[in-house]
């Protein structure tokens, strides 16, 4: 459950994504001023829009004036659809529509958070989401085919049945074929080098799940302006506060620069 204490200003919303399938979003507001500018962030693979590190790191962006809207992808949290049936590209899907959403009804977001694999969907929804100026990655593996080592031992299993239970983080999902299929596709660089957006690399070097050297990778395939900054003893998810807190500080000052304020 999100802290009581970061609960302070926010409003639940929905949209509607590519496939009629209703998501779950939540917008945090800066307290006491209007935003003078709107981030998107984009939760890790099977989290979902309430973690902790999502809640810690919006809370120093709205208090720099930067509101923040996240949301759950299809089949997580509170939004609908089946976990099962989506894949990589429906993820970019998911995060256009919110891109969408956020230009129709609030403002269009200029900066874009992502945080593991479920945000490297980022750098593809990054050139359809015209109104973003800076991207931020938080622990994020170089390219999406990382996610296969949470299930390797299971993916004969699935390239001959067709689909698998996999356990992840502790809980069981439904894994089909054309999810790994819908993977090869996809390659981190290509992405990087069509980015076109300022970027910001965070990375624990202790990071057990996701490797400092898919931060390099990343850093290095990326074109200027970029910056890096290791986040120390922080683990894969900054589940603590002090961690979590301190990306979101370093994001909120980073990012200034880039931002068009009233």
């Amino acid at each position: 459950m999100t802290p009581r204490e970061i609960d302070v200003n926010f409003k639940k919303l929905t949209f509607t994504n590519q496939n009629d399938h209703v998501l779950g979003g939540r917008l945090d507001l800066p307290e006491g001023h209007p935003p003078e500018a709107y981030a998107l962030f984009a939760h890790c693979f099977t989290c979902t829009k309430d973690s902790r590190a999502a809640a810690y790191i919006s809370r120093a962006l709205t208090e720099k004036r930067i509101a923040v809207f996240r949301f759950d992808f299809t089949g997580l949290g509170e939004s609908s659809g089946e976990f099962a049936e989506t894949t990589f590209t429906s993820n970019v899907s998911d995060l256009v529509a919110a891109a969408d959403f956020m230009q129709a009804e609030l403002e269009g977001p200029q900066l874009l958070i992502w945080q593991s694999l479920g945000g490297v969907a980022v750098l593809w929804a990054a050139a359809q989401i015209f109104s973003s100026r800076a991207v931020v990655t938080i622990g994020s593996p170089a390219n999406p085919g990382h996610v296969l080592r949470h299930f390797q031992d299971r993916r004969e299993e699935i390239e001959t049945r067709g689909s698998a239970e996999v356990a992840i983080e502790g809980r069981s999902f439904q894994v089909k074929k054309a999810f790994l299929d819908d993977l090869t596709q996809y390659r981190g660089e290509n992405g990087l080098r069509e980015l076109n957006r300022a970027l910001l690399v965070l990375h624990a070097p202790m990071d057990d799940t996701v490797g400092i050297d898919n931060a390099g990778a990343i850093f290095k395939e990326a074109r200027h302006p970029k910056s890096f900054v290791a986040l120390h003893d922080a683990d894969h998810l900054l589940s603590r506060e002090a961690d979590a807190r301190y990306a979101g500080s370093l994001i909120a000052v980073w990012v200034d620069r880039y931002l068009k304020r009233p």
